[in-house]
């Protein structure tokens, strides 16, 4: 009987940390991603009628957490080969924090663009080692939905940019701020001992050292789909809010209730598609759920009745954190070593972030030079992510998946 119950409050403390360790990557996601790049978007128009900068460097200033990003993403695992997956982890979400303290001074553009080119370094490096470092200490059987329970983190950061900011926006600006960094401060804090044991990460080149051979191809159609879903996402992810504000012209107000519409569709998206990946495997979701996207981004494209928008944009707004646990899923069925999971996670969250920062600037020249055509970006959005679904029935045609064993350099 003793023996049981030893047994049975061992595994309860296991969950236990299972638990505090989906929390502490839940958190980081929030603060390094939902915060730090999407709390932004409703602070655009305070910064420029506090006269802080001009419109034009508002901006500009708005592209360096999207670079950053990318930076960040390449950084990534070389950091934590140096300290630790859970010290890198750490010291990002306290780069976050003092990002947003900065931003409460506004000292010059230069001083402006640095910080919020930290904040987005740190949030590609979150997203590179969130995962690799929580998902390992979780079944198996419940990976896809750990995963979506730690990218609720962008949905909720979503939301909160909706709701929090122009409750902050009531103490002024440079207090917003300083909200947002307290805020970030205390889930540093409460999330400081959550992490798995400090660990090195397996370094990249035990890997290539190991394994010779190419990639199989069925890796190589995955950092394919991951760049057109940035391709697909992105025109909905900046256009949508001057979409209904201007283009339907439901005004300024109406556009920033639609903005929590997609953050409620955010909320649900990161859970719900991993619980799809996990039930019916990632192929199956990302082939069904990105086909579901084409059709509501197509719609969109064509609508102008507001209620039927709404319903889309919270369809809509499930995507961009959705897709983060389906491409997980996706990689544990392809790739069954932990250590070369990693490598391809973290080169398929370069490879978007990298077509993200593109699809940024080449989406605002097309509508700058159509006039200002919302319809015509979400129409090309809906084409590329049609050729996800189409890369990925196209992809078992192109070699057979790799085995246990499978291959990664």
């Amino acid at each position: 009987m003793s023996t049981d119950a030893s047994l049975s409050s061992t595994a309860d403390t296991g969950r236990v940390a299972v638990w505090r360790h989906i929390f502490a990557g839940f958190s980081a996601s929030l603060v390094g991603i939902g915060l730090a790049r999407f709390a932004y978007t409703p602070l655009i128009p305070p910064l420029i009628q506090a006269h802080w900068f001009a419109a034009s460097d508002v901006v500009y200033l708005g592209a360096a957490n999207l670079a950053g990003y990318l930076i960040g993403a390449l950084l990534g695992r070389p950091l934590a080969h140096r300290v630790t997956n859970t010290s890198a982890l750490r010291a990002m979400m306290l780069l976050v924090t003092a990002a947003f303290l900065a931003c409460a001074l506004p000292v010059s553009v230069a001083w402006f663009f640095f910080w919020r080119l930290m904040s987005g370094v740190a949030g590609g490096t979150i997203m590179v080692l969130v995962a690799a470092t929580v998902l390992p200490h979780v079944p198996a059987a419940r990976k896809g939905l750990a995963s979506g329970a730690i990218f609720l983190g962008l949905g909720v950061g979503i939301a909160a940019s909706g709701t929090i900011v122009p409750l902050l926006l009531n103490l002024g600006l440079q207090n917003t701020w300083i909200g947002i960094a307290a805020l970030s401060a205390a889930l540093t804090l409460a999330t400081w001992h959550g992490w798995p044991s400090a660990r090195h990460l397996l370094h990249a080149s035990s890997v290539s050292h190991t394994v010779k051979t190419r990639e199989p191809s069925t890796v190589r159609v995955l950092y394919v789909e991951y760049a057109l879903m940035a391709l697909g996402l992105v025109p909905t992810m900046v256009f949508l809010v001057d979409f209904i504000a201007r283009g339907l012209g439901a005004g300024a107000h109406i556009g920033a209730s639609y903005w929590i519409l997609y953050g409620v569709g955010a909320i649900f998206g990161a859970p719900v598609y991993g619980f799809v990946a996990d039930r019916l495997g990632g192929r199956f979701a990302i082939r069904v759920l990105s086909l579901l996207q084409v059709m509501a981004v197509a719609a969109l494209a064509m609508s102008s009745n507001r209620l039927l928008v709404g319903a889309l944009t919270l369809l809509v707004g499930s995507y961009p954190p959705g897709i983060v646990p389906t491409m997980l899923a996706r990689i544990h069925e392809v790739v069954h070593d932990h250590g070369k999971q990693h490598v391809v996670w973290s080169r398929v969250t370069t490879t978007f972030a990298a077509f993200q920062a593109i699809a940024g600037y080449t989406y605002s020249a097309i509508f700058n030079a159509s006039g200002g055509n919302h319809r015509l970006l979400f129409a090309i959005g809906a084409v590329a992510l049609m050729f996800v679904v189409v890369a990925d029935c196209v992809a078992p045609w192109l070699g057979r998946e790799p085995e246990q064993n499978g291959s990664v350099t």
